[in-house]
């Protein structure tokens, strides 16, 4: 304080000490602090915005991508704007008891991308709440006949009961992949009629309304998801299906050609073939994805290609096989990346065999794609298949002849004057990726035989039409 004022907050002492004199001095601080603060407030301000861009760019993309997430945007509020009349009418308000808030929440949790997640949410929700609302009445009737005094223990034991058993039914394998959802709708729903109803009057009319408004919901959300540009489980598992088989044949290609290639080469194509070495790892995690759209595919109805009791478990099948597949080629890029490189006269003998195989075994998986795509049988199938296991007979011959390359290099090596431990041990080493890649091969031919099989079997099941043409042109000729 100073002359009974308080000093400015924008003061600060200094010490100055010259000629070992010590002097204090309150002098008045610059403007510092407040620039400070405003460009500190102004880098936040920016920072913000630049983030907010950026997550507005890639929802853009998204969006742009796959333009049917943004329908299903668009399909969600409309659903929701139609039964949100049932608040804001009062004459339709009156109609459900004033429980309309229960079907704006149906919308809520039960509008899936797809119509069958949808079908499998309205029907496992209108279930399990008609099971537990009947449940939850007859209970409470039972209770209430027995007195006043017993009605809350008869339905305490009900609750606890009935609850852990629809808990348990949740770890069963086939109810948690069709009525998962149900059960826990179930438990909501019992705990909600019978606790309430030791409370509240007319029990049997709020678990009419409820059920009611259930029905409104889930019906509004069937009729927007069909009608407006509908996404079918089933359509999207057989275009996952589909792609998994083209990337195998792609990626096997590359995985070769890498493999063979001089340095030089390997370099140039690095960029491109580092995008589809690793496209095969979108199969090895598409196990979830078939599961899921197989399980959705099947509280579809008929619709297009896929009939009524379409086989969506042999898809399952072809997915696992194809995965199977997938496996060799993430070992194939493992020998591509190793630091040991065998001999150019190993690899010049064994290089067209492998790329012959490689191209053989890539022609049938093509053609197993179309199979899957246009949904016909294929009778030049088994020719693609002959001409692969003639390619697989070959290469092992040229295996035989590998050990004697072996032993010469072995001899060169010692003519040079190596000594005789490194003599025989890095040529044995240097044959290790080529050999495994030519084991890899074989092993790969033979569960692309695997794929062929269940694929028929899906053929056979789906009843795919036959083709018009036998003469019809492969996509790619194999390399003579």
């Amino acid at each position: 304080m100073t002359n009974g004022k308080e000093l400015p907050s924008t003061l600060e002492w200094r010490v100055h000490a010259a000629d070992g004199a010590v002097e204090i001095l309150l002098v008045q601080e610059s403007g510092t602090s407040f620039w400070r603060l405003f460009r500190w407030m102004h880098g936040l301000v920016v920072a913000f915005l630049i983030k907010l861009w950026t997550f507005f760019i890639k929802a853009w993309n998204i969006g742009v991508t796959d333009p049917r997430k943004f329908i299903h945007c668009l399909k969600v509020g409309t659903a929701l704007s139609l039964v949100s009349l049932f608040y804001y009418m009062t004459t339709l308000y009156e109609g459900v008891g004033g429980n309309a808030m229960w079907a704006v929440m149906t919308v809520v949790v039960v509008f899936e991308y797809s119509i069958g997640a949808t079908l499998y949410k309205c029907v496992n929700r209108a279930t399990g709440t008609l099971l537990a609302g009947s449940l939850g009445f007859g209970v409470h009737w039972i209770a209430i006949q027995c007195g006043q005094n017993i009605q809350p223990i008869i339905l305490e034991i009900s609750v606890f009961l009935l609850a852990a058993a629809a808990t348990f039914s949740r770890f069963i394998p086939t109810v948690k992949a069709r009525f998962d959802y149900g059960a826990l709708v179930f438990i909501l729903t019992f705990c909600l009629v019978s606790i309430s109803g030791y409370r509240v009057d007319q029990l049997f009319r709020m678990a009419h309304h409820r059920l009611l408004t259930v029905a409104l919901g889930a019906s509004i959300c069937i009729i927007t998801s069909m009608l407006v540009c509908p996404i079918w489980a089933g359509q999207e598992l057989h275009s996952l299906i589909n792609r998994n088989l083209e990337i195998l044949s792609e990626s096997l290609d590359e995985c070769i050609t890498d493999f063979f290639a001089n340095k030089d080469v390997r370099n140039v194509s690095n960029g491109y073939s580092n995008n589809i070495n690793q496209a095969y790892k979108c199969v090895l995690n598409s196990k979830g994805s078939e599961e899921s759209m197989a399980n959705f595919a099947r509280w579809e109805p008929a619709h297009g290609d896929f009939k009524f009791r379409h086989p969506w478990k042999q898809y399952l099948k072809v997915g696992a096989a194809i995965r199977s597949c997938a496996y060799c080629i993430e070992t194939l890029n493992g020998c591509i990346n190793s630091d040991i490189r065998a001999p150019e006269t190993l690899k010049n003998h064994l290089k067209d065999m492998c790329v012959r195989l490689s191209s053989y075994s890539s022609n049938v998986t093509k053609e197993l794609a179309i199979i899957m795509k246009t949904m016909t049988k294929s009778s030049s199938i088994h020719i693609s298949i002959g001409q692969m296991n003639i390619a697989v007979h070959e290469l092992q011959d040229a295996l035989k002849n590998v050990p004697n390359q072996v032993v010469v290099q072995i001899l060169q090596a010692s003519n040079d004057g190596m000594k005789g431990e490194t003599t025989n041990t890095r040529p044995l080493l240097e044959i290790l990726p080529l050999a495994t890649v030519a084991s890899l091969l074989v092993e790969m031919a033979a569960r692309i035989e695997v794929i062929v099989e269940e694929v028929e079997q899906l053929a056979d099941q789906a009843e795919f039409r036959l083709a018009c043409s036998n003469s019809k042109s492969k996509e790619s000729q194999p390399i003579a």
